[in-house]
């Protein structure tokens, strides 16, 4: 059973999302929370899952809520909200350690999909729109966002050297929003092997999740906007 957390400044937007949430059989509401602090508390009474989260809240706003909550260590994964198709809210939601990023007038069949993905520590919804987002983060990051700059290499990052040649291949495609089943056809590996690779690559970069994990890549230079 997924638990979430609703965390949104609108009542009736909080009921809508509790409705569908609760019409699934391995999904339930822990607690709906109609600001930041609120969200962080009830997060570390209930331990949710899943924290749906606004970013536009009165008093501590969503972006600020998602990175104090997830510098705790805390398991919760944040899936971000907001009514605006790729706005700079995301960006910031990302880097502030949400796992995903939804925009509010998705089909309700794209929100439980997201939930289930962030649950499971994929990326979120169709990779058609992971891939936008990314991309559209991308060309967002500041040019010393790159580690060291221009002169510097990805293998000189720290949390890239204890990454494998093929563990850094893999990276890199991660960062241009592959999937795993891609992934293992295009570099003839079985996607049991692909999975693998996937998950020593996170424990070994401490990435909290494939989102997480194409940040970096963006952020070390090892993946570049296409």
């Amino acid at each position: 059973m997924t638990t979430v957390l609703i965390a949104d400044d609108q009542p009736l937007q909080r009921f809508g999302f509790r409705m569908l949430v609760e019409s699934q059989d391995d999904m339930t509401v822990v607690g709906e929370a109609a600001n930041g602090s609120e969200a962080i508390r009830m997060t570390a009474e209930l331990h949710p899952d899943v924290i749906l989260m606004d970013v536009r809240m009165p008093g501590l706003d969503g972006i600020e809520a998602t990175r104090r909550i997830t510098t705790t260590g805390d398991r919760t994964r944040v899936l971000i909200l907001t009514t605006f198709d790729l706005d700079e809210y995301a960006y910031a939601g990302l880097r502030a350690g949400a796992s995903g990023f939804l925009v509010k007038d998705a089909q309700p069949e794209e929100l439980l999909a997201g939930i289930r993905a962030v649950a499971t520590g994929d990326a979120v919804v169709a990779p058609s729109l992971t891939r936008r987002l990314l991309d559209a983060y991308a060309h967002h990051l500041p040019a010393q966002g790159h580690a060291g700059g221009q002169d510097s290499s990805p293998l000189d990052h720290p949390r890239l050297s204890p990454l494998t040649d093929r563990e850094r291949e893999i990276l890199s495609v991660i960062g241009k929003g592959w999937t795993n089943t891609e992934i293992a056809a295009r570099l003839h590996l079985a996607e049991s092997t692909v999975k693998t690779h996937v998950g020593r690559i996170l424990a070994k970069t401490g990435s909290r999740d494939r989102i997480q994990a194409v940040i970096l890549a963006y952020d070390t230079g090892l993946a570049q906007p296409s």
